[in-house]
């Protein structure tokens, strides 16, 4: 059962928390409080969002997630575990060597995970009630057609996604496996599976807030423009400063809070399940 497990767990953690997902994407997109459809608050946002469109509306775009889940992780533990054997042929230390294959599993998922993203994105910015907008497939076909496979169409935003996943990886990866073998283990099953869990829960934490500036011009880029018609949101760097410029530095943390209570837990979740499938699967293969 080690291999079908996480899987398993993932499209789990996805139901549960991707209504986190739908707030955080809410809250990266609005452009202060001179845009007509800003929240107050966290709590203004999940009313609004209940109130409207009941409890359907926190599971907008929520197939395209699922629908890249399996390659999405597949791709990213493969290639961690293959920039690992790598970067072992190095002379950079372990504890860098992890760091880097971290980030180079991140930029693989990227490039992976980033045509999902761009239909995900604009079906949560859709402020549509839950039944008239369009499905998953439907939106894909619709850029598709509008604007082709490239960088203003499917792979709209790759730089930002490429920047988020990077960078979240490289430290998800690199202070997890680094401050574990730092901690000395406990024979107590239960203690051992706590050390692991608080560590990967503030690894994924900490990635999430340093991170987040990146989400953020993901969001304004894949997101709809302020001026139908009109790019104002083009590239990563260019949409950050623009972000800070207009609405200040507090801007580019925007969804920070539901991003670390998704991310956080999720994040420990996850390595716990891949440590101990890895743990299964080298015993039974």
């Amino acid at each position: 059962n080690g291999p079908i497990l996480l899987p398993l767990v993932r499209l789990v953690e996805i139901c549960l928390m991707h209504p986190l997902d739908v707030v955080k994407t809410r809250f990266q997109i609005q452009r202060g409080t001179s845009d007509p459809n800003s929240y107050k608050n966290l709590s203004d946002c999940f009313r609004t969002i209940i109130l409207k469109y009941l409890s359907l509306g926190f599971y907008k775009g929520i197939l395209p997630p699922i629908l890249a889940e399996t390659p999405k992780r597949a791709v990213k533990f493969f290639t961690f575990e293959q920039y690992k054997k790598l970067l072992n042929l190095t002379p950079l230390s372990p504890g860098l060597a992890l760091s880097v294959a971290g980030l180079g599993a991140g930029l693989t998922e990227a490039v992976v995970v980033n045509p999902f993203e761009v239909v995900k994105v604009s079906l949560q910015a859709n402020r549509d009630s839950f039944t008239e907008q369009p499905s998953s497939f439907a939106q894909a076909r619709r850029i598709i057609k509008s604007e082709g496979f490239g960088f203003r169409g499917l792979n709209k935003g790759l730089t930002s996604t490429l920047g988020r996943h990077g960078v979240f990886n490289m430290i998800y990866f690199g202070f997890y496996f680094n401050v574990k073998d730092a901690i000395p283990t406990s024979p107590d099953p239960t203690l051992e599976f706590m050390r692991k869990f608080a560590i990967g829960l503030v690894s994924g934490t900490i990635s999430s807030c340093v991170n987040i500036p990146f989400d953020v011009a993901k969001s304004r880029i894949q997101g709809p423009q302020p001026v139908p018609g009109e790019i104002k949101y083009r590239t990563c760097f260019q949409s950050m400063a623009l972000v800070y410029r207009e609405e200040g530095y507090l801007a580019l943390y925007k969804g920070l809070v539901p991003k670390i209570m998704r991310l956080g837990p999720g994040g420990a979740v996850m390595l716990l399940v891949y440590e101990y499938v890895s743990g299964w699967l080298q015993r039974n293969w």
